[in-house]
């Protein structure tokens, strides 16, 4: 085959394939989103996020995606994020999570036998409320010490909550603990929930506990 003399070549003979697509070159900068609010996620779905955006009258529930600058960044319950694109709260109103904001911290569910990976569950809490009955089902004290373990690495209180207090002492339970000095609240059916309210007011609170043990009652 001959080869070419290139040197007698102009920009006539020169050949420029079109894109066959319409994209742009990518850059690294960013848009700015000066406009985006702040909100706190507070339930997680399949790839969407509900957000809570304000307090009182001017709370907004707002679902949300994350952004493709994101990457594959987590965002789990409790972390303060900013939103932009349609923050109405409209049933069909889809907003973007464009950045995370630093967390306070951050609870870990550590690896077992069903995952392998630490995982973090909740975000920028500062209590950590463990709720255990004393009967019925009977208490799981590994179950407690591993909640108090997580909360004391994470640096966030821990209050443990006494439930069916009308079915068993919880005298064994609460001297088992003495030594940590752990702030325990004692329920039984029909208490008054003053001391619990009282706990709980101002503070961004987890809950914990087995299944049957009270938690929603």
């Amino acid at each position: 085959m001959a080869s070419r003399d290139h040197s007698r070549l102009d920009e006539d003979d020169v050949r420029v394939r079109p894109s066959r697509g319409k994209s742009r070159p990518r850059s690294k900068d960013r848009p700015a989103h000066s406009s985006a609010e702040t909100a706190m996620v507070v339930a997680v779905d399949r790839g969407r996020w509900t957000c809570v955006i304000g307090t009182g009258e001017n709370e907004r529930v707002v679902t949300a995606m994350r952004a493709r600058e994101m990457g594959r960044k987590g965002v789990v319950v409790g972390d303060r994020v900013e939103l932009v694109g349609d923050l109405t709260g409209s049933p069909d109103a889809l907003a973007r999570i464009i950045r995370l904001i630093p967390r306070t911290t951050a609870l870990r569910r550590t690896a077992d036998d069903t995952d392998p990976v630490e995982r973090v569950v909740v975000a920028n809490a500062d209590q950590l409320a463990v709720v255990a009955a004393l009967a019925d089902p009977a208490p799981q004290t590994r179950l407690v010490d591993r909640a108090l373990v997580a909360a004391y690495d994470a640096g966030i209180e821990p209050l443990l909550i006494l439930t069916k207090a009308d079915l068993a002492d919880p005298r064994p339970i609460i001297d088992h603990y003495a030594a940590l000095d752990v702030p325990i609240v004692v329920r039984q059916r029909g208490d008054a929930l003053d001391e619990l309210r009282e706990r709980l007011q101002g503070r961004t609170t987890v809950l914990l506990g087995a299944s049957g043990v009270g938690k929603s009652t």
